[in-house]
């Protein structure tokens, strides 16, 4: 998963302690901020929810598995945006470890790393740290002695990338071998760093190799018997061990190898043998060349065990501790003919690729298929694990989901309770088959009859699409949804069934194939609006269609790269801010032509985001950010901030507390503490927080909606962990 959604600028918070499940709730503190003629401030009150992910199952990449070697049943998973899992065999499900991570700590939801302890099972270590930039904050390492139900954090003065180039390689982090009170961490661009302390304390360890600022520095720290093992990726000697005095490069290592990155590497106790997986590139993308290698501990020769030699690169690998000589490794980057896994029983002499006799079964999540009539075995394998207790449990990570096996032949999702989509939009229909339809990196849109199961007809199809980047559904006619995104044939369609089966436009702009945007419907479906914003943010001409999108017209009058937003009442009437210069511009001739009504509003960030309100006409609301919340209901003419709201990210509507009220508030925002989730039932005088300190699941600016059907109920989307869904308790 390739989000860049980073919300505010990151900051640093107490130590967090938390577990899944709900926790009792604290009330904010009252506000006493004066009226305003566009809303009122009150107490702040706290209401316990019940939070649940509406289920699709996977669809980010999972970046490392690793089973207790101790304690049968027991395993973690990391993924690069959306926190870290634990693994319950029992259930056959994950249950998610991170989701206290808070607000100011969205980087820390990238979970670089993980370790065991071999010898108390109780314990757990994670190093989180998203990105590596400098607008990035710095990692921290978390431990709990609980397998993941507490924490206790350190903060580290360096960052990580766990959503960076070699974001699959690893593990990164390890408790000594020799020591339990000793971890290694190993860096990016700081090299190596060494706790004494079991996890609390952390300081740079002497190491031979200097990283660089744009490279992969240390890529594994690996345990073979009593020596340490680790994995260089900026060039000179791959790998290097530690020795009596200190550390040093692993002598008569291949030599080929030097310019490649070792992406994994696994110890077969049993032989004394260590297994080294390399390809040219960190990965996941970008490799053209692989090799596997094989090195006697004992006796310090090498063999080149590469099971096939290709364009691409290898990646996950990883040995039977209960049959000696038997080793799994995977292709990665091997487009053409699908990824693999290659499974050894002889210490790599000769290898079986379990693609070619596997048959997957993706019924639990059939988005799977891609559109198409069957799932592909895999693609971005470099998490991949063999069950210690289980010779043929076999589980491997791809760009959406973690496969699992019991026979080596029969392959399902063992992905229940694992959830890590980036949220685009939300719909929640006032009517039909559907309470929500969401649009999302990477999967498209998806339809949610039941948001306890993953979406039988699978990802918006007819045309396929990637990433979201636009959904709207027509307030007067709600059967009339349409959408956008990233396709190769086609990046925009249609619905006449409330978002169930979809047709593409007739026509498109030419622009829509490289920089497709949001787009709006009028509320009698009749008028389409198509912004067009490329990948780094230049926005192009909005384009109109008046019929269906058979043919399209230029607007120039629209605000290059806005959203626009159709009024839910008056057909005849659309909106768009112009974050750059803070004007709200509005039509009257059902988007013809738009004139800019109120001006020197919050301006300068892209995020800034207008909603309307449904059932009313010119009844506005803008979030801008740490700019607070604002409103007209004039149609734009005139805008009052919303006293009491100290910032507002993301706000949307639901069901109404009374027949006849004023629909729900909901919004990701801040009164007078900390950003959190807030619910209002009286037009935004008083707000209360219906989100926890256990439920925070990091950066949730995006989009949120409440249910126009059931009072109290919201969907939230986050960056990472999916939609969540919440249910006063």
């Amino acid at each position: 998963m390739d989000m860049l959604n980073r919300g505010s600028a990151p900051g640093r918070r107490a130590v967090l302690a938390g577990a899944a499940g709900a926790a009792a709730l604290t009330a904010l503190p009252a506000l006493t901020a004066p009226a305003h003629a566009a809303g009122g401030a009150g107490a702040v009150a706290a209401r316990a929810y019940r939070w649940r992910n509406a289920v699709i199952g996977g669809t980010g990449f999972i970046t490392g598995v690793l089973f207790h070697p101790a304690v049968r049943g027991l395993a973690y998973a990391r993924t690069d945006i959306g926190g870290a899992y634990r693994w319950d065999d029992r259930t056959a499900s994950w249950t998610p470890l991170t989701d206290h991570l808070g607000w100011d700590d969205w980087n820390l939801l990238g979970v670089e790393a993980m370790a065991v302890d071999p010898a108390r099972p109780e314990r757990l270590y994670l190093a989180l740290g998203t990105y590596a930039q400098p607008w990035a904050g710095n990692g921290a390492v978390l431990r709990s002695t609980d397998r993941g139900a507490t924490w206790r954090r350190s903060d580290l003065t360096v960052k990580l990338g766990a959503n960076e180039d070699g974001r699959g390689t690893g593990e990164r982090l390890l408790v000594d071998p020799r020591d339990s009170a000793t971890l290694w961490l190993g860096t990016r661009h700081d090299g190596l760093l060494k706790s004494a302390d079991a996890g609390i304390t952390w300081a740079p360890a002497p190491f031979p190799a200097q990283p660089s600022a744009t490279g992969q520095g240390i890529t594994f720290l690996a345990a073979a018997g009593r020596v340490v093992y680790a994995g260089w990726g900026d060039g000179g000697a791959a790998l290097l061990r530690t020795t009596a005095t200190g550390w040093e490069a692993v002598p008569g290592q291949p030599a080929g190898e030097a310019a490649r990155v070792p992406v994994h590497a696994a110890y077969d106790a049993r032989t004394r043998a260590l297994y080294v997986s390399y390809a040219d590139a960190p990965g996941p993308n970008n490799q053209s060349a692989g090799s596997v290698h094989r090195l006697d501990t004992v006796t310090g020769v090498w063999t080149d065990v590469t099971p096939e030699r290709g364009a691409f690169g290898y990646g996950g690998l990883s040995v039977d501790a209960s049959r000696g000589g038997t080793v799994v490794v995977s292709t990665n980057n091997r487009w053409s003919a699908v990824d693999t896994l290659f499974r050894s029983t002889d210490g790599g002499r000769g290898w079986v690729s379990l693609k070619d006799t596997a048959v997957l079964d993706v019924t639990e999540t059939p988005y799977l298929k891609w559109g198409g009539p069957s799932p592909k075995f895999g693609w971005w394998i470099q998490a991949l694990a063999i069950d210690p207790y289980d010779s043929k449990h076999i589980v491997y990570g791809t760009g959406a989901t973690l496969y699992g096996t019991r026979d080596l032949v029969r392959w399902a999702p063992q992905i229940r309770g694992l959830e890590e989509s980036a949220v685009r939009q939300l719909i929640s229909p006032p009517s039909g088959a559907a309470h929500l339809i969401s649009g999302l990196g990477d999967i498209g849109v998806m339809y949610h009859e039941q948001l306890t199961a993953s979406p039988p007809s699978g990802m918006a199809a007819n045309p396929v699409m990637g990433s979201s980047t636009g959904l709207a559904q027509a307030a007067l006619a709600p059967s009339y949804v349409v959408r956008a995104g990233w396709g190769d044939h086609g990046n925009g369609a249609y619905s006449n069934d409330g978002g169930r089966t979809w047709a593409p436009f007739a026509a498109q702009p030419s622009v829509a194939s490289s920089a497709p945007g949001p787009l709006a419907t009028s509320a009698n479906g009749r008028t389409l609006l198509w912004s067009f914003v490329h990948w780094d943010g230049t926005g192009h001409p909005a384009h109109r269609s008046t019929d269906n999108g058979a043919t399209w017209a230029e607007v120039p009058s629209f605000p290059r790269g806005a959203t626009p937003v159709a009024d839910p009442v008056d057909p005849a009437r659309f909106y768009a801010y112009d974050t750059a210069t803070g004007t709200l511009y509005a039509s009257t001739d059902s988007g013809a032509s738009f004139t800019a009504r109120a001006a020197g509003l919050p301006s300068g960030d892209p995020q800034f985001k207008i909603a309307a309100a449904p059932g009313r006409t010119g009844d506005l609301w803008l979030s801008a950010k740490d700019q607070g919340l604002h409103r007209s209901t004039d149609g734009g003419a005139h805008f009052g901030r919303v006293a009491g709201c100290r910032a507002s990210h993301a706000l949307g509507f639901g069901r109404a507390a009374t027949a006849g009220g004023y629909p729900a508030l909901f919004q990701t925002g801040a009164t007078d503490g900390p950003v959190c989730v807030l619910r209002s039932d009286d037009e935004a005088r008083t707000w209360m927080r219906i989100n926890d300190d256990s439920h925070q699941w990091g950066w949730t600016g995006e989009v949120i909606t409440g249910d126009p059907r059931i009072h109290g109920r919201v969907y939230l989307g986050t960056n990472g962990r999916g939609i969540q869904y919440g249910d006063p308790a």
